[in-house]
C-alpha cells in the first residue's frame, strides 16, 4: 500500500522558519521515502505505507517537542498511477 501526506506545522513564522518546521523538514527528507516536496505553507511526502508512518510518528513526535503548538495533516492511500516521481526538496517547511 503506497499512502501521501500533507501536513503543516505551527506556529508560523514569515520571517524565520521556527525551530519545529527545521526538524519536520529534517524528519521528512531523512525518511525512507519516494517523493518529498517541502514548501513554505504545506509539505507532502509518499512512498510505502511502513515508511510513511514510521516518518509521520516521528513527525509529530519531535516537532512537538521542538515547540509546535498544532500539527495539522491529511493521510491519505493512493495508487501507484498517482505518486510522485522521486525525492526533491524545493522549498522550506513551515517559514
Amino acid at each position: 500500500m503506497r499512502l501521501r501526506v500533507e501536513f503543516t506545522t505551527e506556529p508560523f513564522d514569515l520571517d524565520e522558519a521556527p525551530a519545529h518546521a527545521l526538524v519536520a523538514r529534517e524528519v521528512i527528507e531523512a525518511a525512507d521515502l519516494d517523493a518529498v516536496d517541502v514548501g513554505p505553507f504545506g509539505n507532502t511526502a509518499e512512498g510505502g505505507a511502513d515508511a510513511v508512518l514510521t516518518a509521520v510518528d516521528a513527525l509529530l513526535r519531535r516537532t512537538l517537542e521542538s515547540g509546535a503548538t498544532r500539527i495539522s495533516l491529511q493521510l491519505n492511500v493512493i495508487g501507484e498511477s498517482e505518486s510522485g516521481t522521486g525525492k526533491s526538496g524545493t522549498g522550506e517547511v513551515g517559514k
